[in-house]
């Protein structure tokens, strides 16, 4: 992300949304009335089950169009695997990933395979979206609340399950939460006039909250008690499983967000985990939040956070 953030920004005026403010895809406009969303993200193995890494992987890349507020269409498949690996595995990986594909309504066009040592699988994924309703990181607004639509924690469990010391009722969890699309969360989004939107991935909560501040006029509260946690999660930070993106994110992020005194170090690092496939973290203002809220009905909607008047700033509190 790094290498990729020093690059020269692209200038064209059809380029509606490029690097420059760290959002989740690109879009670059067709017509006055359509838009293309191009995203590409690989992960490397977070479960055993090849079926099931898949759809994770799936959801994941699906993820960065939803947030951008637009329809998933085309997906390319990005696989790197030992040549000498039973093939049994990388067939159960794509087959997990066009199911998952399949169910976002998109579908796989082909794709490209390398030979490597760490396996890693990951799409290549092309959405439309109508130029006036582009979701952004960048736009929330003094007023807005912030709603988390997932839980977090899935780092943690990852790390666990590497460990061998998961329960099954975690890991159940987190696989629902981690295969389940963003789809109607966006719907949602644009229905009741979002102001902006991201998903929590790599960067944890924290940053990808930071990212949502830090080019605008504005300043967001996170509020650590609201915020929702996968089970087990807590337990598993007494045992040592904490990823190593997580001080990363802590190194990276942490000189440039205040975090109150009353907010625990448990809370901190969950705050940080790197999440893979996570939910949408979006600002809406406070009178369209509760018709968000009940329109997502079954699925999770929390509001975990506000927005402020200031000078691109992300306090974390204890409650709100």
């Amino acid at each position: 992300m790094k290498i990729l953030m020093s690059l020269t920004p692209a200038v064209d005026p059809n380029l509606l949304v490029g690097m420059d403010t760290w959002d989740d895809a690109a879009v670059y406009r067709l017509t006055p009335d359509l838009a293309l969303v191009q995203t590409v993200d690989i992960i490397t193995p977070v479960v055993d089950d090849p079926f099931v890494f898949g759809q994770i992987a799936a959801a994941n890349a699906l993820s960065d169009v939803y947030a951008m507020g637009g329809r998933p269409l085309t997906a390319m498949n990005i696989l790197a695997v030992e040549a000498c690996v039973d093939p049994s595995i990388p067939r159960e990986i794509l087959r997990g990933a066009e199911a998952k594909i399949k169910e976002s309504g998109a579908v796989v066009v082909g794709g490209h395979s390398v030979d490597d040592q760490e396996l890693k699988f990951g799409l290549s994924v092309t959405g439309l979206v109508h130029p006036d309703k582009i979701l952004r990181n960048s736009l929330a607004r003094p007023g807005d609340v912030l709603i988390l639509t997932k839980p977090i924690g899935t780092g943690i469990i990852a790390t666990a399950i590497k460990g061998g010391v998961v329960s099954p009722e975690a890991l159940e969890k987190a696989i629902k939460s981690m295969t389940a699309l963003n789809r109607e969360a966006s719907e949602a989004a644009l229905d009741f006039g979002a102001h902006a939107a991201t998903d929590i991935t790599g960067f944890g909560l924290i940053g990808h909250a930071f990212e949502m501040v830090r080019f605008g006029k504005i300043k967001a509260r996170i509020f650590a008690g609201k915020v929702p946690i996968l089970p087990g999660v807590k337990d598993l930070i007494k045992e040592g499983m904490v990823p190593g993106g997580t001080k990363r994110n802590q190194d990276h992020f942490g000189s440039q967000v205040r975090v109150d005194s009353g907010v625990s170090e448990e809370q901190k690092l969950i705050l940080f985990d790197p999440q893979t496939s996570g939910g949408l973290l979006i600002a809406i203002s406070v009178e369209s939040s509760s018709k968000l809220i009940e329109k997502l009905g079954k699925y999770l909607a929390v509001i975990v956070g506000d927005i402020r008047e200031g000078k691109g700033e992300l306090e974390v509190v204890p409650g709100g």
